[in-house]
């Protein structure tokens, strides 16, 4: 994705922090500034952020990090919810609007891949967010984020390339869209 993605395919059963979630009790809150501490952290994750691609040039400055996000938090064009799991804040989930196209972005901490979370997170978003179409784009080599865009009824209809700031190369990516 252009942004935050979420590997959800990408069971690490054997890494040392992972938390399984059993019955998880997922919920959308609107994000608000503190939200984002949490959100900064999960992005460090090397292997999360090489999997999203299209990241921030520098993922360790945190002071350019909260300032661009906390001016989304006020932008009219953008619904940014984060998403919990039993009370705890496990992700994000947004739209935003790029080149004149609304687009979703979504990002789940590593230890909380595979368990169906994103899944849920963005049906439930797209129950609120009605705007239609609304594209995802992802990296083509990130297979869980694909499964997620297509469960929740995104369509690949395209390709493209661009530089991913994670891998400091330029990659393709895949394009869908959701039109109902």
């Amino acid at each position: 994705m252009r942004d935050p993605a979420e590997t959800e395919g990408s069971k690490q059963q054997n890494h040392k922090n992972l938390k399984i979630m059993t019955n998880n009790n997922i919920t959308l809150i609107k994000t608000e500034k503190d939200d984002l501490n949490a959100f900064f952290q999960f992005q460090l994750d090397k292997e999360a952020n090489y999997l999203a691609a299209f990241t921030a040039k520098d993922p360790n400055d945190k002071t350019a990090y909260i300032e661009k996000y906390s001016k989304f938090l006020t932008d009219p064009t953008i619904n940014m919810q984060t998403i919990k799991a039993n009370d705890e804040i496990v992700g994000s989930v947004a739209k935003f609007i790029m080149e004149g196209d609304a687009g979703i972005t979504y990002w789940i901490d590593r230890k909380f891949w595979g368990q169906g979370i994103a899944t849920t997170a963005l049906k439930d978003f797209l129950k609120i967010e009605q705007t239609r179409p609304i594209y995802g784009r992802v990296a083509f080599d990130n297979y869980g984020s694909q499964k997620v865009l297509e469960k929740c009824g995104f369509v690949k209809i395209g390709k493209d390339k661009g530089f991913a700031n994670a891998r400091q190369t330029e990659i393709e990516e895949y394009i869908y869209r959701l039109s109902e």
